[in-house]
């Protein structure tokens, strides 16, 4: 055996991604009024590739086997990857792809994204080239509209950020420096949520009672406003009646549901200065804002002891643009 051939054979190369979590102005979002989408680095994707003779393959916990015989859900990935091999002039072989993701699928965090966005720096590093933003974002966005058929980018944009993410369609992105630390809680109320179908019934409504839906829809822009503000100022106390408000919209708006609403209620009765859903909802996940750090250790006991599949207390950090 060659040299050259032993170098290639113990070749391997990493990429890892975090998560996403939308702070305020889900499904008002998709009717033109802004979200801030906040960067979850608790949970996420690490991709390893090595050197393996024959065809693609793929190994998660998910699907086993060549990368072209990928069950339908897997072809956004399988798409992504042709993409990015010919991107980057590899030959489409001799690669076994290990995919080791901690993000549950189907509550609003991100999966698909972030296992893209792992999966494309990790043959970025196999192929010994460095990448931009904008061409993880590119190849990226070849997985997610497999997934998402028309995605707006939020995803992608947040998983590839350090910031905050101020999110507007067909507006230049903007990214939000803190006033301060912020101490937080996501926890999972067990249940998938269907966004798609989430989305669909807030159009339907909207078709049948267009003035009170788009009275709420703008409530909500409103509030996601008055949220940059909030953040950018160090305003923790109004940031949280914020939080309650879009709450209350969400539920007008029927995206809501008795899970999610009992979480929500148990963060505040336990001292949370707000609390909502995050994501589709109708399953998946809430987010709740904590006084502090012993606070938010103190309320993610007690959200686990209520019955939530999981529960992530964690910081969001100040720092600045550069």
């Amino acid at each position: 055996m060659s040299l050259e051939k032993v170098t290639a054979s113990e070749k391997t190369a990493i990429g890892v991604a975090h998560s996403k979590l939308i702070l305020i102005g889900e499904h008002a979002v998709v009717h033109g009024q802004p979200a801030i989408a906040i960067p979850f680095p608790l949970i996420g994707v690490e991709t390893i590739i090595e050197y393996v003779p024959g065809t693609v393959k793929v190994d998660s916990s998910f699907y086993h086997g060549p990368l072209h015989h990928a069950p339908d859900y897997l072809q956004g990935i399988a798409n992504c990857v042709d993409e990015t091999l010919a991107y980057l002039e590899i030959p489409n072989e001799d690669l076994l792809i290990r995919i080791n993701s901690s993000i549950p699928p189907g509550k609003g965090l991100g999966s698909s994204a972030s296992v893209a966005i792992s999966v494309i720096r990790s043959l970025f590093d196999y192929a010994e080239r460095s990448h931009t933003t904008e061409e993880l974002l590119r190849l990226a966005n070849v997985a997610e509209t497999y997934a998402h058929g028309d995605p707006s980018g939020l995803d992608t944009l947040t998983i590839t950020s350090n910031l905050p993410v101020w999110f507007e369609k067909d507006n230049p992105v903007d990214y939000i420096e803190l006033g301060e630390d912020l101490h937080f809680i996501v926890a999972d109320s067990g249940r998938v949520g269907d966004t798609r179908t989430s989305v669909e019934s807030v159009a339907q409504l909207l078709k049948m009672a267009p003035k009170r839906i788009h009275a709420k829809i703008e409530r909500i822009g409103e509030l996601t406003h008055y949220a940059k503000e909030a953040l950018e100022k160090a305003s923790k106390q109004f940031l949280g009646q914020l939080l309650n408000e879009a709450q209350k919209e969400l539920e007008a708006l029927g995206v809501s549901d008795a899970g999610l609403n009992k979480l929500i209620h148990l963060a505040r009765e336990e001292g949370a200065l707000g609390a909502k859903l995050t994501g589709g909802g109708n399953g998946g996940c809430i987010i709740a804002l904590a006084q502090n750090e012993v606070h938010s250790k103190q309320l993610a006991e007690k959200l686990r002891k209520f019955g939530a599949n999981s529960v992530w207390p964690f910081v969001l950090k100040k720092q600045s643009k550069s």
